[in-house]
């Protein structure tokens, strides 16, 4: 194998794992999430890093982990709840990507589940010594605003989000 060859296969290997990576932090949020993981949660972002549902953002590990400690969150885990988030599209370019995905929050109300949100999400990521980290989440319900669908669309084509 010439030595472009090999070079060129270390690239495309070195990218699988890149997404491959980037795939398996954003798919534990759920679990961690509906199970209180709070420290776990604020792992899958940079010390810095911003979380911007539409209802609230929060900027850094600590602001993160109280919202999985806080008692609205502790009371849809005591009540039932599932955050479902993927599938996930993946775009790497060097050591920062962008990923797109959607999620659905699942609630158990009066015996039966339900949709609470449905959400359009924009990730930046970026690798760090701990691995690939989220520097910023936006969130926005899919309710037919276009934001959320330029979320998707952005992130699909690998751009940054408008404003």
């Amino acid at each position: 194998m010439t030595d472009d060859r090999l070079a060129a296969l270390e690239r495309r290997l070195q990218r699988l794992e890149d997404e491959r990576e980037i795939v398996q932090l954003l798919t534990t949020y759920g679990p961690l999430v509906d199970s209180g993981c709070a420290d776990e949660v604020a792992a899958i972002w940079t010390e810095d890093g911003v979380y911007d549902n539409d209802v609230i953002v929060m900027t850094g590990r600590e602001e993160i982990r109280a919202m999985v400690r806080s008692a609205s969150h502790q009371g849809f885990i005591a009540g039932g709840c599932a955050h479902f988030n993927g599938p996930v599209s993946v775009r790497v370019d060097g050591d920062t990507a962008i990923a797109v995905t959607h999620s659905l929050m699942v609630l158990h109300e009066d015996g039966a589940f339900r949709v609470n949100r449905a959400t359009a999400n924009h990730w930046q990521l970026r690798r760090t010594d701990e691995g690939w980290r989220a520097t910023v989440r936006t969130g926005r319900l899919l309710d037919g605003a276009e934001l959320a669908h330029a979320l998707l669309r952005t992130g699909a084509l690998g751009q940054l989000p408008p404003g």
